[in-house]
Order: structure tokens, then sequence, then C-alpha cells
């Protein structure tokens, strides 16, 4: 089914849903990211209705990386969980994959209300200069806060990451996906299961 307001698709489940989840794509990627897709899957199959959508940027062009547009990026995912807020069917969780994740946890430290944030690939710095550490509004998430990472990601370690989960100031849960790169492929984990798995987790505890 396709959300036009949100240029979203959403995966629904068999019965009435049990909540929302929205969730958005990384940096040169968009809705139709084969993750996403599995993610929302999975959401689906669980009971959920789960909604993949693109970002402003992407909305005004098919390829290309997002380019001074955080503003603008920022408010369509404030959009997309507002309209999950406005269905009044359960909890809403938001989250995206890399750049959309980031954004996303950007406006939940500002005080958009949700559930759970469930992030995937969180690009804690550009791949080679760990100086550049994008989380400085981490200590004002105060939601149950999910992280799906790869050992192998160069955007951030494990160890780095566990350092930043540190800074959040709700609860946190790392997803370790042993060998994963930023794209999160395995070959030998489920990764859309385990990342919601971790995420209702969060949500019964919220």
């Amino acid at each position: 089914m396709e959300i036009e307001a949100l240029a979203g698709i959403a995966h629904e489940p068999e019965a009435d849903p049990a909540g929302i989840v929205v969730v958005t794509h990384g940096a040169g990627g968009s809705r139709e990211s084969p993750m996403l897709v599995r993610i929302c899957d999975e959401w689906a199959r669980r009971g959920w209705l789960a909604v993949r959508y693109n970002l402003p940027y992407r909305r005004r062009r098919p390829k290309g990386p997002p380019s001074g547009s955080a503003k603008a990026d920022q408010a369509g995912i404030v959009e997309a969980i507002d309209w999950g807020h406005a269905q009044n069917i359960g909890p809403v969780i938001a989250g995206g994959h890399s750049y959309g994740g980031r954004m996303t946890s950007v406006v939940v430290a500002e005080g958009t209300p949700v559930d759970v944030l469930t992030l995937f690939s969180y690009p804690l710095h550009p791949p080679g200069k760990p100086e550049r550490a994008r989380t400085e509004h981490l200590p004002d998430i105060t939601v149950p806060t999910v992280f799906t990472h790869g050992s192998a990601d160069p955007f951030g370690t494990l160890d780095e990451l566990r350092a930043a989960a540190r800074l959040v100031g709700g609860p946190v849960e790392i997803v370790e996906i042993t060998g994963a790169r930023h794209d999160l492929g395995s070959r030998t984990l489920d990764v859309p299961a385990l990342a919601v798995d971790a995420a209702l987790r969060m949500s019964a505890r919220g």
C-alpha cells in the first residue's frame, strides 16, 4: 500500500496492527533498499504496520546523496512520526539506516515522541575519521534505543558504538552482526529478525 503523503510503502499485517513502524534509508539510498524491505516484511509478520519512506531529498531527485538537506530531511521524519501517531493504533517505532537513522535520532533527541528508536548501522563518524564523532545529541535521547551494527562497519567499530551507546539517556540494546559491513549483509544471521526481537523487547519495557 502506498502512502503518498510520506512517499512511503506500507507493509500490512494479516490482522489489525499492534503498532506502527516508520523507517527510512541511508545517504544515496531510497525506500527500495533491500534491507528496508526485509525489515518491513519482518515487522508485518510480527503483526505491525511497517512503512518504509523516502526522505525529502530523495523525493526531489532519484539519485545522489543528500546535500545541505538535513533540516528538510528531519522535517520529513517528524512528518512520518506524526503520521504514525495520528493512526491511533498502538506504539510508534521509528528509525532508519545510516543517515536516515542519524536524522531520526536527532529529531527524537529534540523531543519528537516515539516509543522505540531503532538504528541500523549508525554512522558514528566518516570512515577513517573517528575524531569527527556524530554523538553530541545522544545524551538527549531518553527513549529505548536499539543499535543494529556490523562488526566490520567502517563508520564505527563495535567498541566505538558501545562507548557511544553509553551516552544515550534511555535504555539501550546493541544487536551485533558479526562480520557485517555497513549494509548489514550476513550469510549466517537473520538481521531483520534479531533487530525486531530487540525492538519488541524495548517496546515491552516502555
